[in-house]
């Protein structure tokens, strides 16, 4: 899709700003050395940072179609700043590549970072089609290079407390999950209301009860039915709701939408008890995290420690790529690929079954 091209032929229109001493001192004892694509602001309040402080990665280079744009973030990071996509992944220094452009554009450069040669995390979702996400999978492993979408919640050990207490029968038998996440409206100008960019409520935030619900309850599930609600100017879903089932009976059920009052948060109903998680999908890393435990007569709360889930994510997907090294080929990659199928086709699931009000 993109002509490689090496580093030395991009000339003074592709290079800007130069890394600053801490990230010359990181890379000369390793790291996964990133390029990022798109100049987002959660990229700029979450991800960056992240990226350039972890100590198994580094910040080299952000791109963007809009040089201003780029030179600025760079200037904010101390790494390169370089103008054009196809640019930055010409550049061999580039490793792997951090996707922060809206939805329907994750398919089309996420091909072709992987056709150069480069790991690839991307913003959830993926891709905003089963067809594109088993594609990116395919190029993926046969390339023997690393994929994931970047879902943090998953690398918060306050998930793993609460399926090993599931796990260890503290409510009973699991009869119910139910999961919610909303925000309040956006800006009239926001990119989630063009429904070319692959925008509304279900792709941004509904996948994330779509997700916690297969981490609780395994893949094999089935959508029975969705509401959708639709702006009518956008054109675009501004909140939803979904059922569906377990192969063992446990019911599902997720919420999701911006415009409402915050909310992020998931409860696992039992036979003898209910267990709740407020913040359940972006705790800041400064936060303790509260499990809530309730039976007919008794509640109990456990406090956990903080924990920066999006650091966690990448210091695990820096892991893959390092196991990826070794063995050639991502020893994970058919384990998470499956998932992130399946995700996908329960998205789509939703959507094709909604009823639209």
């Amino acid at each position: 899709m993109y002509e490689t091209r090496r580093r030395g032929q991009l000339g003074h229109d592709g290079v800007g700003h130069r890394p600053d001493r801490r990230q010359r001192e990181r890379g000369s004892v390793g790291g996964l050395r990133f390029g990022v694509i798109g100049c987002s602001a959660f990229g700029a309040r979450s991800m960056l940072p992240v990226i350039r402080d972890n100590p198994a990665t580094l910040l080299a280079a952000v791109a963007s179609r809009d040089r201003a744009k780029a030179e600025s973030f760079a200037g904010r990071f101390g790494c390169d700043a370089v103008a054009g996509y196809e640019n930055l992944l010409a550049r061999d220094d580039i490793e792997a590549v951090y996707i922060a452009l809206p939805n329907a554009l994750h398919y089309e450069m996420a091909l072709a970072a992987l056709e150069c040669g480069k790991h690839v995390l991307a913003e959830k979702p993926l891709t905003t089609t089963v067809r594109d996400t088993a594609e990116l999978i395919r190029v993926a492993a046969a390339r023997g290079l690393v994929l994931r979408e970047n879902y943090g919640f998953v690398h918060h050990g306050q998930n793993r407390r609460v399926r090993s207490l599931v796990q260890e029968g503290r409510i009973g038998r699991l009869r119910h999950f139910e999961s919610s996440f909303c925000f309040p409206p956006l800006p009239e100008d926001d990119i989630r209301y063009r429904p070319d960019l692959g925008g509304g409520a279900l792709l941004d935030v509904g996948v994330y009860p779509v997700r916690a619900m297969q981490y609780f309850l395994g893949d094999d599930l089935t959508v029975a039915g969705a509401v959708l609600r639709c702006d009518p100017a956008s054109g675009v879903d501004v909140s939803g709701g979904f059922i569906a089932h377990a192969p063992d009976g446990v019911i599902a059920t997720g919420g999701f939408g911006f415009e409402h009052g915050f909310g992020s948060r998931y409860r696992l109903w039992g036979s003898t008890g209910q267990l709740i998680v407020e913040r359940a999908f972006t705790p800041p890393p400064w936060h303790a995290p509260t499990l809530r435990i309730v039976s007919q007569d008794h509640v109990e709360e456990i406090t956990l420690p903080a924990e920066h889930q999006l650091s966690a994510g990448v210091s695990a997907f820096a892991a893959a790529v390092d196991a990826a090294r070794v063995h050639g080929r991502d020893p994970h990659h058919e384990e998470w690929s499956a998932t992130a199928i399946r995700t996908a086709a329960l998205v789509a699931r939703i959507r094709e079954t909604a009823l639209w009000i």
